[in-house]
């Protein structure tokens, strides 16, 4: 299918959602800044402190899984909004937490908020990815670690000038329903119109088969042999084409999903029990399964980074930090460059060239005993892992299935508990082995995803988009 320049509308829904991403990363930094004083007036102990986290992120798991179906049966737009209104609010729960019992509640809406918002802007996200007919995943989550930076940096501003807690939760509270109020209209709704009539509702499933050519959500790329390598459970995903004709088309740079989806969803429609939903079951899976290993390996960077090159090199803890400084600005960095080259090469080749890359990374961190090599290290971890999740997810809520939202929520919620339990792994090895030992963990798990990467695979085109 020919590049087209994007409508008007769709590089407006595009601006609106970097707005969107950078808000939910900002809201989440402002947070995390700020836990010592919220900790500090609610008397909660690190103990009770840690067993709240963990509540907290169950609630983001659940919040993850309800908006998938939700997201499928209101639209991406309807439940980003809703979400983005929810954290926005749920915010002040912290600020006003008086004691362990009242801060757990506000900790387990801010995460069931945050789930939802990761599914609903990411299925969002898709959504406008499908229209430009090229990648652009990777820029969102790029605006979403510049948020992140932006949230921090205000909230240490804020504990400086010895702003009031509540100033500070309320000011954030109220800019991030600001945002909410200017994006989310500009955002694409449920169904988008077309530039030409839908099919007749009475004979859409008979129409969808001669629709537009639909869209492979699959850029430009070498043609791949899903048999030529990849862990056992992956290759079968992998083989599996989304049957011909139920796919969203793009006409006129907008989505048609009324003319390819019966009911207006974001996504084809395989029958419950049929062998394409058997197929998309396991690709979901193996999707999931890349998701949970590539977040490990980026939460145990998160966590650990410093502390390794501390209990390494023995070098004092300002000069140590620069580890996960290196880490995150390589990933920030790589995030904006990433949809260019996955334009180019695919998004195989950015998962396998990217989870090899980092796997250098890690290398370098394990043999190392040089500070300039091991911040390099760390520094090439965050290059090689700035791009693969994005091209997860883009795979995932591109599988052919009427509940695209749905099958992208499994796979974060196999992600984010990679995020959660790489940091506890390595926390459980090192009481056994030295921790810079530890580090084979995410080594052996990068090269294990670079050996399945063809499971991010476009699906098969139809023949007419050949």
């Amino acid at each position: 299918m020919a590049a087209t320049t994007p409508a008007p509308r769709i590089r407006k829904a595009r601006l609106a959602l970097f707005a969107v991403f950078g808000l939910n990363g900002m809201l989440s930094a402002v947070w995390i800044v700020h836990i010592p004083a919220v900790t500090g007036g609610t008397g909660v102990s690190p103990t009770t402190l840690g067993m709240l986290i963990l509540l907290m992120a169950a609630c983001a798991i659940l919040g993850m899984q309800a908006a998938g179906p939700l997201a499928d049966r209101l639209g991406s737009r309807t439940l980003t909004a809703t979400a983005a209104i929810l954290l926005s609010l749920a915010l002040l729960g912290p600020a006003y937490a008086t004691s362990p019992f009242t801060l757990g509640l506000a900790l387990a809406a801010f995460g069931v908020a945050n789930g939802a918002i990761d599914v609903s802007m990411n299925a969002q996200a898709v959504h406008i990815e499908r229209a430009y007919a090229r990648p652009i995943m990777s820029a969102f989550h790029a605006f979403f670690s510049c948020g992140g930076f932006l949230g921090s940096a205000f909230g240490a501003a804020t504990q400086h000038a010895h702003w009031p807690l509540h100033a500070t939760f309320a000011l954030s509270s109220a800019f991030g329903l600001a945002t909410v109020a200017i994006a989310i209209p500009r955002l694409l709704p449920h169904t988008v119109p077309a530039t030409h009539p839908a099919p007749n509702a009475s004979s859409a499933e008979g129409n969808r088969r001669r629709a537009d050519p639909p869209v492979a959500h699959h850029f430009p790329s070498t043609p791949v042999d899903p048999r030529a390598d990849g862990l056992h459970a992956i290759r079968g995903a992998v083989d599996d084409a989304v049957t011909p004709g139920t796919e969203p088309t793009v006409s006129g740079g907008l989505t048609d999903t009324a003319a390819a989806t019966p009911g207006g969803r974001e996504g084809g429609h395989p029958k419950p029990g049929s062998p394409s939903g058997a197929r998309i079951g396991r690709k979901v899976l193996a999707l999931g399964l890349i998701a949970f290993a590539l977040l490990m390996a980026e939460g145990v960077a998160a966590d650990w980074s410093a502390l390794q090159v501390q209990g390494r090199l023995g070098v004092e803890a300002g000069t140590a930090a620069l580890a996960f400084t290196g880490f995150s600005l390589a990933m920030t960095l790589g995030r904006f460059g990433t949809d260019r080259v996955s334009g180019r090469f695919g998004r195989v080749a950015i998962v396998r060239r990217g989870t090899l890359l980092a796997a250098i990374g890690f290398g370098l961190v394990v043999a190392s005993g040089w500070l300039p090599l091991t911040l390099l290290g760390w520094t090439l971890c965050g290059i090689g892992l700035s791009g693969g999740v994005p091209q997860v997810f883009t795979a995932a809520g591109n599988l052919g299935s009427s509940t695209a939202a749905t099958d992208m929520s499994r796979v974060f919620g196999l992600g984010y508990v990679g995020l959660l339990a790489g940091p506890a792994i390595i926390g459980w090895l090192d009481k056994a082995m030295p921790l810079t030992a530890a580090m084979a963990v995410p080594l052996l798990a990068m090269l294990l995803c670079a050996w399945g990467a063809r499971a991010v695979a476009a699906p098969a085109r139809a023949p007419a988009d050949r």
